[in-house]
């Protein structure tokens, strides 16, 4: 049918009732007025967006520009600023606002006090608190969440969270308020009070949500128990969370922190969907325990395609640093520049560790130079390096030059300074040091640091002043006392003393095979051969052995262990070889060889 046919031919269509009655409606509806946003609301929405993607220098010049800037803007600004971690400018701002006596709002006081939590201002907080109370605001429940946030955050305990918890009306309570409580007790390294407060809360018939479950399965590994863990466990499943990934992995990480690993490995195999940060908890986790177990799954983690972050290569970087795979470290490295990582600050503090552990402080040194920032973890690492490699004399420059930079250092970094001063026999130098941190830092020294006194003391044969440092301390010591001082005491022939050390040690820790075995040469030595049959009749009982020694070298890309007493190793006879060329060096030198460290064993005969 032709276009001209269908244009010519008359038809008549009447419209449906329906259809006539929609258009009338229509035309009888009057739109109202279109009312444009006044241009402060349109303005604060426009800061919201900069700061949503990082662009705060214009947030701040429009917010500058705004002719009239109501409580509204000024909490976007506040919320802002809080929301890209700078706490300090969110408070300036807080300032600002109480200066042109605007009245705030609960939202303002709630990003506020996030302010005061991030910046660890108790002295801030309470002030924040004070207004709260002051304009009425305290009933609030998102306030009082924030309040009790920032007292868990910024106190020593959680007396004033509770006091705020404790003052919401039952009915306003919420998941939040619940769940804020959980992750202060958790995050004061208090698991059991924290688990109290969970259970308390499935009393009272609270709804539970994945954030919940998660904040308690920390809580459970902050306290080490698995049996706990494995409660919550079964808990998440009968609340059909089990598909929820963050709890999954929190779950996870619980089993590797509680040491579990082959429920660990059992629960990560039986996931059916896996992020990064699955993979990452279980490096990590084997980090500690199994740092070779930690490298072959990082290669499984990259067959599957799955990117490294800056988490992943700081565990493989540790793993690498405690097996001193050099050659493994330095191609991770190489890695990391590929990457673009070099710059991160927790990466190159890895790296100065990694490489100092496997040897080679030279490239340490460089890391160390190359970094655009240094926090105190870097200064402490770069120290500690040169400590363990005998550089004391660096290390103490090192020091002097973080001093001068700015940095206070704290009781780690004290206790490096004096390690090192220890290892290269500068004992004055440490002593001062120790005189610097009580008198001039105002640090009180721990056992730890104690004990690196006694060592650096114990190493330069002065025995004597030791042992009288130790009979001033203001509490009792522990094994990180005696035990460098038990080694002093060997090393320079002090048997009495060294029997006062090992007994000591063994009230503290009696399953030290180590302290039996040196006592029972110091008896030995002594011709007491009664007290040393004893000693080695009470560890064949108690099952005690000394732990094997081990020792590796990396060549040509491959790594050989070495055990005591292993003579099936395939390299051994070159071995053996090797070490009766050196005894014959040793010989030639006239060295005399310290018989009194070797274990007298009378059933061998030795």
């Amino acid at each position: 049918m032709s276009t001209r046919k269908l244009l010519s031919t008359t038809h008549s269509h009447q419209i449906p009732l329906f259809v006539r009655n929609s258009i009338q409606s229509v035309q009888n509806f009057t739109t109202p007025p279109f009312i444009p946003k006044r241009p402060s609301i349109l303005a604060t929405n426009v800061i919201k967006s900069y700061f949503e993607k990082g662009l705060i220098v214009e947030a701040r010049t429009l917010f500058d520009e705004m002719p009239e800037r109501d409580v509204v803007a000024w909490t976007a600004m506040i919320n802002g600023y809080t929301s890209c971690s700078n706490y300090t400018r969110a408070w300036m701002v807080f300032r600002e606002m109480m200066n042109e006596e605007l009245e705030p709002n609960a939202y303002t006081i709630s990003s506020v006090l996030k302010a005061c939590k991030g910046m660890k201002r108790l002295s801030y907080g309470r002030l924040v608190h004070g207004l709260a109370v002051k304009h009425g605001l305290d009933g609030f429940i998102y306030v009082d969440n924030a309040l009790m946030d920032m007292y868990a955050t910024c106190c020593v305990s959680m007396h004033d969270a509770c006091m705020v918890f404790h003052g919401i009306q039952f009915h306003a309570k919420n998941e939040v308020s619940w769940t804020t409580l959980i992750a202060g007790y958790t995050h004061q390294d208090n698991g059991y009070g924290a688990l109290h407060v969970f259970r308390k809360m499935l009393s009272e018939g609270v709804e539970l949500s994945p954030f919940s479950f998660s904040i308690a399965v920390r809580a459970c590994t902050s306290i080490g128990l698995h049996t706990f863990g494995e409660q919550m466990h079964t808990g998440v499943i009968k609340h059909g969370f089990e598909s929820n990934l963050p709890v999954m992995n929190s779950i996870l990480d619980m089993y590797c922190r509680c040491g579990c690993f082959s429920e660990a490995n059992r629960y990560f195999y039986e996931m059916h969907q896996r992020d990064l940060i699955t993979w990452n908890t279980l490096i990590a986790g084997y980090e500690r325990s199994d740092p070779i177990e930690s490298l072959y799954i990082f290669s499984m983690m990259l067959s599957g395609r799955f990117n490294p972050n800056c988490f992943t290569f700081t565990s493989i970087l540790a793993a690498c640093a405690t097996l001193a795979f050099l050659n493994c470290g330095q191609q991770i490295h190489g890695t990391i520049i590929q990457r673009g990582l070099d710059g991160n600050l927790a990466l190159s503090n890895a790296l100065i560790d990694m490489y100092s552990k496997c040897g080679n402080i030279a490239d340490s040194r460089q890391v160390f130079r190359g970094m655009s920032h240094r926090d105190l973890v870097s200064w402490t690492s770069m120290m500690i390096g040169y400590g363990t490699h005998g550089y004391g004399q660096e290390a103490i420059e090192l020091f002097e030059e973080m001093v001068r930079s700015g940095i206070r250092p704290d009781r780690v970094v004290f206790m490096a300074v004096l390690s090192a001063c220890s290892h290269a026999g500068l004992v004055d130098e440490g002593l001062r040091y120790f005189k610097v941190m009580v008198d001039g830092c105002n640090i009180s020294p721990d056992q730890e640091i104690y004990g690196c006194v006694v060592d650096l003391l114990g190493r330069a044969g002065r025995v004597k002043e030791a042992y009288e440092l130790i009979q001033s301390m203001p509490f009792k010591p522990d094994e990180s006392v005696w035990g460098p001082f038990l080694g002093a005491c060997k090393a320079h022939r002090f048997r009495n003393l060294g029997k006062l050390a090992a007994l000591k040690i063994l009230d503290l820790k009696p399953n030290m095979a180590g302290t039996y075995v040196m006592l029972s040469n110091i008896y030995a030595a002594d011709g007491k051969w009664g007290e040393f049959a004893r000693l080695r009749k009470l560890m064949k009982r108690m099952g005690s052995k000394k732990e094997t020694g081990r020792s590796w070298v990396e060549v040509g890309n491959l790594v050989y262990s070495f055990v005591v007493g292993n003579e099936v190793d395939s390299k051994i006879d070159g071995v053996y070889q090797v070490l009766e060329i050196l005894i014959d060096h040793m010989k030639e030198t006239g060295y005399v060889p310290d018989l009194d460290c070797l274990m007298y064993d009378l059933e061998g005969g030795t």
